[in-house]
This record gives C-alpha cells, structure tokens and sequence, in this order.
C-alpha cells in the first residue's frame, strides 16, 4: 500500500485539488458545534482536508504513509500540522487523547482485521466525550462489483486499490461498538457514507 500512495503522489501530485471534501466541511461544523480543539487525522494525505480544521483554529496532527505527501502538504500549508509518517496500521504515534477524529476515504481500502483495529485504535485515542468521522464508500458506487474479487463486497479494479464497499448493516456491524450513532449518505466523487460516532 504504501509503495501504491508514494506512487500516486508522486505521479499526480495534488490530485484531489485544494478544496475539501464535502465530508470535511460536514465534519468541521460538527466539530466546531461540540467545541473540537485538536482533530487526528489518519491518512491525511497532502492536507486538503486538515485545512479547513486548521482554519477554524483547531489543531491538527495526521498520519501519512506517504513521504512525498507529507512533503505537499508541508510545501502548500506550512508547518502549521505535525504529521507523523506511518502506516494507520502501526497507530498509535503519541499517547495523546483527541477531540475529534477525522478519516476520509481510507476505511474501505483496508482488509477486514484492518479495519476493524482502526476503528478500535481510533476509539482508544478519542477523549471523553469525543466524535470521530469516517467516510466509507457505498455500494451504490458504480465500480461495485467490477473487477477482481477478493472477498465478499471486496473488489481490486485498479492494481493495489482492494476496495470494500459498505452497506449499511456492514457499518453497524463494524462501528456498533465504539458509539455509532449516525450514518449519512453524502455523494463525494463516489458514494459515500459518513459514519459519526461519539465517545461515551
């Protein structure tokens, strides 16, 4: 996976562009409403979506298993963010407990054991009464059932992208546990869904 980012970005650069995701600005008004102070961000990727946190004064440390990534988002927002390099596998990187947890777009690439220890480590770094946010992608997505099966709803289309796609009994199935209490459908450039949950 990880030779597949440095890959990607290296080729193709800011390739999501400078805006932030729907799902971010969704996320930021949650976070800004609960009074988030400091958001962790796994896979943050060259910082698109971090921005719009740092800008309404909430601090940012990311997780990014990408150096030329890293180095982007150093080049286009400063060093206003730690970011730690590494795999979401190895978390944690710091004892720190966080507000807010934000991840788009990376649950889904992840095999079943994957997910289910980031979703469990994501929990053991939120503080009390703390929200974090996924975004997953939805089988409504075009590219559902298209290429190489891997496992049940699990598809390589591209080679190295092994992608699940949820529904919404395979979201509960796997955040019940650590305080789902919303799932919305919001339409990014593929179906998605965003998964809230809070920390009680």
């Amino acid at each position: 996976m990880s030779e597949f980012w440095e890959t990607n970005f290296i080729g193709k650069q800011a390739m999501w562009g400078f805006e932030p995701a729907k799902s971010a600005v969704i996320t930021k008004e949650i976070f800004i409403k609960q009074s988030v102070k400091n958001v962790l961000v796994p896979g943050i990727g060259y910082g698109r979506n971090a921005q719009i946190f740092i800008e309404n004064d909430i601090n940012v440390t990311g997780i990014e298993i990408s150096k030329t990534a890293i180095a982007l988002a150093k080049k286009h927002y400063g060093n206003g963010m730690t970011i730690y390099h590494g795999s979401v596998s190895a978390m944690p990187f710091d004892e720190k407990k966080y507000d807010g947890i934000f991840c788009h777009a990376l649950i889904h690439l992840l095999n079943k054991n994957e997910r289910i220890k980031l979703i469990q480590d994501c929990y053991h770094q939120l503080g009390k009464n703390g929200y974090m946010v996924f975004t997953a992608i939805s089988k409504d997505a075009p590219n559902f059932g298209k290429g190489k099966m891997i496992c049940k709803d699990r598809y390589e289309v591209h080679e190295g992208a092994k992608i699940y796609y949820y529904d919404r009994e395979a979201v509960h199935a796997e955040f019940d546990q650590t305080g789902l209490y919303e799932i919305v459908e919001v339409k990014e450039d593929q179906p998605m869904f965003l998964i809230k949950c809070k920390k009680n």
